[in-house]
């Protein structure tokens, strides 16, 4: 299992846009992704579950990547929320 932090820094928070290319980066992998803001969780291959999560600028997620390609998965969603969050 992987796990990192990051605080988004996007105005917007995590909206419909960049969850929507969230979840299309997650499925990639076969690897569980779970989005853990302290309040709610979700599956970041679920973008009605990240969206229902209503992450705001400034919320420190916890991301969570659990399995076989997990060390790639992270690598690649970590580089995302950088990229794009």
């Amino acid at each position: 299992m992987k796990e990192f932090k990051y605080v988004v820094q996007d105005e917007l928070g995590l909206h419909a846009r960049p969850a929507g290319l969230l979840v299309k980066e997650a499925a990639k992998y076969k690897s569980a992704v779970t989005l853990d803001s302290g309040a709610k969780k979700a599956d970041a291959k679920r973008i009605m579950a990240v969206m229902s999560m209503g992450v705001k600028k400034g919320v420190e997620l916890t991301v969570t990547v659990d399995g076989e390609d997990e060390d790639a998965a992270a690598e690649a969603i970590e580089n995302f929320f950088k990229e794009n969050l």
